[in-house]
């Protein structure tokens, strides 16, 4: 049989064709006709046996020849469909649709670069796709016809959907209908085209006329089963090219009929031209209808007989056929026979008179009975429900409003508004959007703008648009107002330009943004329908997987036809109605909705004022400021009365369980609805702070900080709101929404301070509430507030901001105590007095709830003691049914919560878990409530996520979810088997909803190590689960398995490789440990982290063959040390990589790359000293140091060591520069490191007391690399530093803690021998320094010794004098960009005048001093980086005293004493506050010199020529107006600094 494999015959051309005739034999003559007429593919499967005979002129045996090997070729590619994947086949536009959508939703549903689509969803989608493929042939979608000659109608049709079968009369009055698909006619010329309609639709008409009923041809839709791929019905529509041709062939009724052609016009109505969408397609195709309508008046009595019009291709014009009589005998309209035409007269009084009865029936129908359209409005938007779900979404569709429908829209103003589809092009101008904005802040968008890059994750992207914080107006067709290219086009060139950014945007917020049920798609019909809104209907439809949350409101029905006609062909036309409210007046519709709104339309809220009044607060103006949730003197107000009383026990009980303080619950107990809510002892405490800071103080500082620390769970955030909220009508208060950045929260917190008030120097002061976050931020955050109030010149000494933190500490009593002024604890610990409140309010509540619907509460009144948690856990699983997946739900939920803080399970993703297909979103919450068993409906609670609203589950408290897990698994499972499993559940890991936070979660398990900074209890080396399987297990090699499936699952991310590496060290494996460091490396090769990982892998490797020569205790030789030495040199290499790494890095310094080298090149040394050939002999310790810096190498290392002898020889040089480095980082930013200090990636050792460690560590250096014992014979004088060479006196220098200035200079806080120590390292210079040459570093340390030796010990004959050292500092290099640091930080020091220097001396002196400070402050900004300046304090070293000569240097340790017991935050807090300034002590020692301020910037009073601008330590102690002023000066590695500064009054 011939068959054309290649592809689908559809798609053969015409020459394919006349190929495939030749195959089956047909006469050459034929096939040619075939060839002149066009006919390719698609007309192949459209032709039946008569064209082939009437217009090609075949006889009928090749006629049916083609039409059955036609047929047969068709069945077979039909069977080769069902057998194969189908990809020949012609794919109808809903399938090929269908394939898009599931393709797009791989495209987009890629999150980020790390997040590939997993296999198993493709191979979903393949399956669902190819079942979709099989089933649509078999089921196309029905729809109505247009209704029967109704004028004005707006009617549309879908291509591929199905009309009833063509019917006969069955009441005359209901049309009887024919089918003509009209394919190839369509394309013929004008005049046989024509003819073929005329003859048609005058055959239809009379047939209709004869029996007297209603009829409708329609051109367009299939009539054959022999048109292959289609169904009998199904809408195709044929293109037209101009109207009147079809128009003007009726003309032939006056040549077709003989007599009563009036009356044939009569019956015979004009064309209707419905336009058919094609949902893929821009061509434009119409089904052209002809309605027949044989009204009795007209032919009654008569009967029509016609000569139907023919084109005669041999003559080549129109004939007419005989006259014949025609009438429609059931779906075919036939020629009465002789035999019948008697009949048939006979009967025509029996029509006319059923006709008649029909008619007079059509008017005699019953009224409509009225529909309760209200209640079916609040059903729709409450599903059910007595109010509109304060959390729910909404999504507007809508076009062109009318100016009086503008006017009530106060419904729509209270909704949650997520973003409205906007079809008016006008509607910024004058239409909705322009009346929105008036009462809401909205981000005008275009379609395009839904677009989501490669790289972007969903969080990100909707971050960015800010989807969750303000409505999106979406501007589908153009925007009138914009000067920017979007005009807007006509619904064709709209389908061309705009229909793949719609569907792109609708399936983004369906399948990714927002889960199903979180919302509702209204479609406000305001105006006629265009193509554009019903293609929005369809991809809302075909991406919410069906109807239930798509409601239409329509005022007019003749509007809503149009709709209805597309809507039912996808969803029937029961549910089309159901869903539709059609016929209501805006008005109306405003005024029922309110009724179910839980707030008030149109609210005004009101904020305090300073002059104690309140001001206004426009809703769209508090939108702006979306970082902040603004707290209003009426807040809660406008709640309706309703809502109150049917909620109000359900909110009440929802906070005992556990739930989150909400402020209704406060409003409730103010209102007297409820009991109140208990006020903790730290309420009163927390108060009393803010009163105390509210109070006016000259030394206020603007930003002020009070903490609340708290065990997790314990109701710290319920204390931290009641004082919120108890003075919202005195202080403007706000609490600061998570994750948005500290610059949006200080914009919006100073225009809600400045909001409404006359004068920024007199604004009441703004207490913002911040929950949860870590030091860093809250750093960050009160750093820039700062900035902004230094902008803003507010007078030093106002309050301005109180940052209330509220956050977890496992050991919130120590926090109080070391800052009790400004930290406040709460614990699960009650004081007898919270007893008494808490016994009280306890047995009121068990008289309404029972105490397992109370549980927290109760939980809490027993102070959370352990017996009773474990009581209550193990009742609670009595008789849970162990391997039931709800229980697994549990299990995991325990396991994140006990280890993840703030963790929680989005309700869809235990959904997909319990594999719930929930059909009626109405009743989502109702049966995911009724899947889970009793145990389960105890300890979880319901969230939502304020922001998203979106659902989550988690166990009602942490230490439940603790004791639930360990009583879960009992003796027989394990934490680390429970991690597999949850890590392993493809349905959790490869849900789509809520996906970043959950992955974020199951990272957090794996590699979130513990810090007590953070609130944690201990600081741990990995994460809590982690460690618990290694040590409580004992199990290290079940943890790393765990790792390796994680590292697997997360596709290869190189931060759980690094995690592997650290647990493989850990536990010896070194070779493992390699692969895994390298891994990581190889996919992030610039992280200093990991690649400080990975020298820490060699550095243990080494310490542990060290270890293995120690223990097998025999001499080390250069064979036995060859593979440790080896190693060692490996480590060294790493770290220097990543120094280069910490280098190039910008916004970060990880210097553990330096520590670690110096460390490692210590325990080298060591080794390599120890060894027979060096350890033994006399002389074996200058052997070692000639091997190590000179050319000399012994004979015993020579050849064994052969690939280790030129990095060796640069060890003491390379070391020597990471102590500088060093050295050079602390003299800019020494720290106090303290517990309170914290960064977001720790290196592996973090040093805690650099400046100890770099002394111990320089003057370990120097043992190793100067004579041996000379150190000490110098000390017993018994050395001659006379015979030294300089690097040998120079190795001495820096065993006695001279090497570098940080060294010499951190002997001044530890003064011990520091004196003795100090001299012996002036005795090694030479005895007159200033005829002799030695290096820049070398003189900086020489004078720095001096300077400390003076501070030290002012009396000493041995220090330099001040000139002595200023005549040295000609040694530095006259261009001072080829000086170090220390160098120019020492000339500002030593050329700082003094109080007897003449004019001109003093004039040089600032001269070389303002120099100095020109390039140390280029040096400080490379030093710097882009790194916040909070997190890099610049250090002051000296302060200006009253003294001469060097005894004007005091230095910082002198004031130790002033802040002695304090912790380091509080020492920052006096000194920042400018109480430690002002202690007597202080003011004897320091000198306060004289300047004045000039737009905020410090000038010294003194230098003549040219100004010298002071930079101030503390930004906001400036004066912002214009003031002659005193202050202390600091020297810092920036330049002088202007600390305590006062206004002279």
């Amino acid at each position: 049989m011939a068959e054309k494999p290649q592809h689908s015959p559809e798609t053969w051309t015409e020459s394919e064709v006349s190929d495939w005739l030749r195959e089956i034999g047909l006469k050459e003559e034929y096939i040619k006709k075939l060839h002149d007429a066009e006919v390719n593919g698609r007309y192949l499967l459209l032709m039946d046996v008569n064209f082939l005979k009437n217009e090609i002129g075949m006889k009928s045996g090749p006629a049916h020849l083609v039409i059955q090997k036609r047929d047969e070729l068709l069945s077979s590619q039909q069977k080769c469909q069902v057998n194969q994947k189908p990809t020949n086949i012609k794919k109808t536009e809903l399938e090929q649709k269908i394939g898009q959508k599931s393709a797009q939703v791989l495209s987009v549903t890629n999150e980020g670069p790390s997040l590939q689509v997993p296999k198993r969803d493709q191979d979903a989608v393949e399956e669902k796709r190819a079942s979709q493929e099989q089933c649509m042939f078999a089921s196309k979608e029905d729809c109505k016809p247009r209704p029967f000659d109704e004028e004005g109608i707006d009617f549309i049709y879908v291509k591929h959907r199905v009309l009833q079968p063509e019917s006969g009369a069955f009441n005359l009055t209901s049309p009887c209908h024919e089918y003509k698909s009209f394919a190839v006619a369509a394309t013929l010329d004008r005049t046989r085209l024509q003819t073929k309609f005329a003859k048609e639709v005058l055959k239809f008409a009379t047939g209709c006329m004869n029996i007297r009923s209603n009829g409708t041809i329609h051109f367009g839709v299939m009539d054959s089963k022999e048109d292959a791929g289609y169904v009998h019905g199904e809408i195709i529509g044929i293109p037209v090219k101009e109207k009147d041709i079809f128009v003007d062939a009726l003309d032939y009724i006056e040549r077709s009929f003989s007599s009563d052609k009036e009356h044939v016009r009569q019956c015979v109505r004009p064309p209707r031209f419905i336009e058919v969408l094609d949902l893929e397609s821009t061509e434009k195709r119409y089904v052209v209808e002809v309605d027949i309508v044989p009204l009795l008046s007209i032919v009654k009595s008569k009967v029509y007989a016609v000569r139907l019009p023919n084109f005669k291709e041999a003559s080549n014009k129109v004939e007419f056929e005989k006259e014949t009589i025609l009438r429609r005998v059931g779906s075919k309209t036939e020629p009465v026979s002789e035999k019948d035409i008697g009949d048939f007269y006979q009967r025509i009084k029996d029509r006319d008179t059923q006709r008649d009865e029909a008619e007079k029936n059509q008017f005699l129908n019953a009224p409509e009975s009225c529909l309760d359209l209200g209640r079916k409005l609040t059903m729709l938007l409450t599903s059910g429900k007595k109010f509109i779900e304060k959390e729910k979404w909404f999504i507007l569709v809508t076009n062109k409003f009318k100016p009086e429908d503008l006017c009530n829209i106060d419904w729509l103003l209270s909704m949650n508004v997520f973003c409205v589809f906007d079809f008016d092009p006008d509607s910024k101008i004058s239409g909705l959007c322009n009346r929105y904005l008036q009462h809401h802040a909205a981000n005008l968008h275009f379609l395009q703008n839904y677009r989501i890059s490669g790289g972007t994750t969903i969080k990100e992207f909707t971050s960015r648009l800010l989807l969750f914080e303000q409505t999106s107006w979406i501007f589908c067709n153009g925007r009138t107002d914009f000067k920017g290219n979007e005009t807007p086009c006509d619904e064709m060139t709209w389908i061309k330009t705009k229909m793949t950014f719609l569907r792109e945007s609708v399936s983004l917020i369906c399948k990714q943004i927002l889960p199903k049920g979180t919302f509702q798609v209204i479609f406000l019909l305001t105006s006629l329908v265009e193509k554009p809104l019903l293609h929005t209907f369809y991809e809302f439809f075909t991406d919410m997987e069906g109807h239930e949350d798509i409601i239409c409101i329509c005022e007019s029905e003749k509007n809503f036809l149009k709709w209805q006609s597309f809507a039912e062909g996808s969803c029937g036309k029961e549910t089309v109605n159901n869903s539709s409210v059609v016929g209501m007046k805006m008005s109306h519709v405003n005024a029922t909705l309110q009724h179910v709104q839980p707030i008030k339309a149109r609210v005004s809220k009101h904020l305090p004022v300073y002059v104690k009044g309140t001001c206004l607060l426009e809703t769209q103006i508090e939108e702006q400021m979306y970082s902040l949730e603004i707290l209003t003197v009426n807040h809660c107000d406008e709640t309706t009365k309703d809502f109150i009383n049917e909620e109000k026990a359900n909110i009440e009980q929802q906070f005992y369980r556990g739930g989150k303080v909400t402020w209704l619950n406060f409003w409730l107990s103010e209102h007297k609805y409820v009991e109140e809510v208990i006020k903790r002892d730290a309420y009163h405490e927390t108060s009393k702070l803010l009163n105390d800071a509210v109070k006016c103080n000259v030394d206020q500082t603007p930003v002020n900080s009070i903490n609340i620390y708290h065990h997790p769970g314990s109701g710290g955030s319920t204390v931290a709101r009641h004082v919120l909220w108890n003075n919202r009508k005195d202080l403007r208060c706000a609490l600061v929404r998570p994750s948005y950045p500290t610059c949006d929260v200080v914009q919006h917190a100073v225009q809600l301070r400045e909001y409404e008030e006359k004068d920024p120097q007199k604004c009441l002061p703004v207490l913002l509430l911040i929950e949860d976050t870590d030091k860093e931020y809250l750093d960050d955050l009160r750093n820039e507030l700062e900035v902004a109030i230094n902008i803003k010149r507010i007078q030093y000494g106002t309050l301005c901001f109180i940052l209330l933190s509220c956050r977890r500490s496992h050991n919130p009593e120590r926090k109080c105590k070391e800052s009790p002024l400004q930290n406040v604890s709460v614990t699960h610990k009650l004081s007898d007095q919270e007893k008494r409140k808490f016994a009280g309010k306890r047995q009121v509540l068990e008289e309404r709830y029972e105490p397992q619907f109370i549980l927290t509460f109760v939980l809490m009144s027993e102070g959370f003691s352990k017996d009773y948690i474990q009581d209550f856990v193990k009742h609670l699983l009595q008789d849970i049914e162990r391997h039931s997946v709800v229980t697994r739900l549990m299990h995991y939920a325990a396991l994140l919560n006990t280890y993840v803080q703030n963790s929680f399970i989005s309700q869809s993703h235990c959904e997909a878990l319990l594999a719930l297909t929930i059909h009626m979103e109405r009743f989502r919450q109702h049966e995911f409530e009724r899947s889970l068993n009793d145990q389960a409906k105890l300890v979880f609670l319901h969230l939502r996520d304020d922001k998203t609203h979106i659902e989550s589950v988690r166990i009602i408290h942490p230490l439940v979810a603790k004791e639930i897990l360990q009583q879960l698994l009992g003796d027989q499972q394990t934490q680390s088997g429970l991690a597999m499993n949850l890590l392993c559940e493809d349905v959790l890991f490869e849900h789509r909803f809520g996906r970043e936070e959950y992955l974020s979660f199951l990272r957090q398990l794996f590699i979130r190590r513990s810090r007590i900074s953070k609130g944690d209890e201990y600081d741990s080396f990995f994460s809590p689960l982690i460690e618990h399987v290694c040590e409580n297990e004992k199990n290290p090699n079940k943890a790393i398995e765990l790792l390796k499936e994680a590292f697997q699952r997360f596709h290869q991310n190189p931060f759980f490789a690094q995690q592997l590496a650290r647990l493989h060290y850990t536990y010896e494996k070194f070779e493992e440990a390699k692969h895994w460091a390298e891994t990581a490396a190889k996919q992030l090769p610039n992280n200093s982290y990991i690649l400080d990982t990975k020298g820490q892998v060699y550095r243990k490797w080494f310490q542990a063959k060290c270890k293995a020569i120690e223990n097998d205790n025999i001499p080390k030789t250069a064979q036995n040390t060859a593979d440790a030495v080896e190693t060692a040199l490996k480590a060294l290499e790493c770290f220097q990589e990543c120094e280069r790494a910490t280098d190039a890095e910008m916004e970060d310094v990880n210097s553990s790359g330096f520590f670690s080298e110096v460390e490692v090149g210590c325990s080298l040394l060591k080794l390599i000293s120890s060894l027979q050939l060096f350890a033994n002999t006399t002389k074996g310790h200058s052997e070692c140091m000639k091997y190590l810096v000179t050319d000399y190498i012994p004979e015993e290392l020579e050849e064994i060591w052969e690939p280790f002898h030129g990095r060796l020889k640069k060890l003491h040089k390379t070391m020597q520069d990471s102590l500088e480095w060093i050295s050079d980082d602390l003299s800019y930013f020494q720290t106090d490191i303290g517990a309170d200090e914290e960064t977001t990636e720790s290196p592996e050792e973090k040093i805690s007391h650099p400046l100890t460690w770099l002394a111990k560590k320089s003057s370990e250096y120097g043992k190793y690399f100067s004579e041996a014992d000379s150190a000490a014979l110098l000390q017993r004088g018994q050395l001659n530093p006379a015979g030294l060479t300089p690097f040998q006196k120079r190795m001495i220098i820096y065993h006695l803690g001279g090497g570098n200035i940080i060294s010499i200079l951190s002997k001044l806080t530890d003064p011990g021998d520091a004196v003795r120590r100090l001299e012996h390292i002036l005795t090694l210079y030479p005895s007159n320094p200033l005829k002799a040459r030695f290096g820049q570093r070398d003189v900086v340390n020489y004078i720095t010794a001096h300077i400390s030796l003076n501070c030290l010990s002012p009396q000493t004959q041995k220090v330099a004098s001040l000139k002595d050292l200023q005549a040295l500092c000609r040694q530095f290099p006259s261009d001072k960009r080829k000086c170090v640091p220390s160098a120019l930080f020492l000339l500002t020091l030593l050329f700082w005048p003094d109080d007897h220097d003449t004019e001109r001396e003093r004039e040089s002196k600032y001269e070389i001093v303002q120099s100095a400070v020109e390039h140390l402050e280029k040096e400080y900004w490379s030093k710097m980086k882009d790194i916040p300046q909070r997190k890099r304090r610049i250090y002051t070293h000296f302060f200006l005293g009253n003294g001469n000569g060097l005894d004007k240097f005091v230095h910082k340790r002198k004031f130790d004493n002033i802040t002695k017991g304090f912790s380091v935050s509080e020492k920052r807090m006096k000194w920042f506050r400018g109480e430690a300034w002002k202690s007597p002590e202080i003011a004897m020692m320091l000198k306060r010199v004289c300047g004045w301020t000039e737009d905020g910037v410090v000038y010294l009073e003194g230098p003549q020529k040219k100004r010298f601008n002071i930079l101030p330590l503390f930004v906001p102690s400036v004066p912002h107006s214009n003031e002659n002023i005193t202050f202390y000066l600091g020297f810092t590695f920036r330049g002088p600094v202007a600390c305590n500064i006062l206004v002279n009054r």
